[in-house]
């Protein structure tokens, strides 16, 4: 059969990906700040220009968390917290995670 050979190379593929693609591992500092009741951490990514990155803990998908709120307000919030400089919100940008992405503004 020809199907086994292609569906045993995908399963191989899929296993060598698993294999060398490790999860979110930073090599800089993370720091993780509480703001609005959420838990962030927040994380510089690249040097020029300063970008750092903030990511959300879920909290295991808990429905009794607490409210909702905005994640982008949040966001801003984290990334002052843990830089202690103010987050330049045009510059801003959310991934397919749910990540946010800024430079920051240092004066």
């Amino acid at each position: 059969m020809k199907l086994r050979p292609a569906l045993l190379t995908i399963v191989a593929l899929a296993a060598s990906a698993t294999l060398y693609t490790s999860p979110i591992s930073a090599k800089e500092e993370t720091k993780s700040v509480f703001v609005m009741s959420r838990t962030w951490a927040v994380t510089q990514v690249a040097d020029t220009p300063v970008i750092y990155r903030a990511t959300r803990d879920n909290n295991n998908l808990n429905p009794f968390g607490p409210p909702p709120r905005l994640r982008t307000i949040q966001a801003i919030a984290a990334i002052q917290q843990a830089t202690g400089c103010k987050p330049i919100v045009a510059s801003m940008y959310q991934n397919i995670s749910g990540q946010f992405f800024s430079q920051v503004s240092c004066n």
